[in-house]
């Protein structure tokens, strides 16, 4: 019983989301045909042949350069980068996006450190709550595109390049939803309990650890699936102003200097299921930790 009900809990949760790919796909190849049937009417026409519906059709899904690739175009791509080259090879997807992933990863982490320090002293501090806070948010008001080369430039005065500028960028995006979650979740807690450890004589360290901490942990953990998507995206742009030859920055760079749109959307594909299996983990050690606590799954 208990596994003809988790089949049929799958199914209904599955469900929606077969929905939607499938929407979007549909989608997909319908721009598609929409944005590339100019160039292949172009063709036809500068051939003198007339060009049918049909014919147009298959043209438009098969173009070497079209402007926006069919889903089946960059699935081939990805599937020639990813499994049938090397992963060592610089022409391999896997190559660049362990090069993208290991910057992603030191920015998030550092993100995470700094949001959680910042966190914990704007809680426990009047001064930094109203001084700090406010300084935060608008840090992400500033456009990565236009402070990545200043960071880039900066670091590269001081003999600083390849995998610390990136990470910084992506530290740089990163600590503020973790910052705001966790100002969020170590406030969490209510008063009543809050009472109670004062009734029990604890220090402010005793109450962050036994109280705040563990309140904040469902908070902490949804901020960093925010916080490691855009750490992607600041390895990414990071690996842009410096024409970098590795990385999935450096194969969007490739692909847009010579129109290959294909490459540019399996890199980009790439770095989108990157992504997600990241959330997932995250996600995967959220249940473990909140089931460790005594969470109900």
């Amino acid at each position: 019983m208990r596994l003809g009900a988790f089949v049929t809990l799958l199914r209904v949760r599955a469900l929606p989301v077969i929905a939607v790919l499938l929407g979007i796909l549909v989608l997909w190849y319908l721009g598609a045909v929409w944005l590339n049937a100019a160039f292949a009417y172009d063709a036809a026409a500068r051939g003198g042949a007339d060009l049918s519906f049909s014919e147009m059709i298959a043209q438009t899904m098969s173009q070497k350069r079209p402007v926006l690739p069919a889903p089946h175009q960059v699935a081939a791509e990805m599937w020639k980068t990813i499994v049938e080259i090397k992963p060592t090879s610089k022409r391999s997807l896997l190559y660049h996006s362990g090069i993208t992933l290991s910057s992603t990863l030191l920015g998030f982490v550092l993100g995470t450190a700094l949001g959680i320090a910042l966190a914990i002293g704007i809680v426990h501090s009047r001064v930094l709550d109203r001084s700090l806070m406010p300084w935060i948010i608008t840090s992400q008001t500033i456009p990565i595109l236009a402070i990545a080369p200043m960071i880039i430039v900066i670091f590269a005065s001081q003999g600083i390049t390849g995998l610390l500028p990136k990470a910084f960028i992506s530290m740089y995006l990163s600590f503020f939803p973790v910052a705001v979650g966790m100002v969020k979740g170590l406030r969490s807690p209510d008063a009543m309990h809050l009472d109670l450890m004062r009734t029990y004589s604890s220090n402010k360290l005793q109450t962050l650890l036994k109280l705040r901490l563990p309140a904040a942990m469902p908070f902490l953990f949804a901020s960093m699936k925010v916080g490691v998507a855009i750490s992607l995206v600041g390895a990414i742009i990071g690996e842009l102003p410096t024409g970098a030859v590795a990385g999935l920055g450096a194969r969007l760079l490739a692909g847009s200097y010579y129109g290959q749109t294909v490459q540019i959307w399996s890199a980009l594909m790439t770095a989108a299921l990157l992504a997600a299996v990241l959330v997932i983990l995250i996600d995967i050690a959220a249940r473990a930790v909140t089931a460790r606590m005594g969470a109900r799954q």
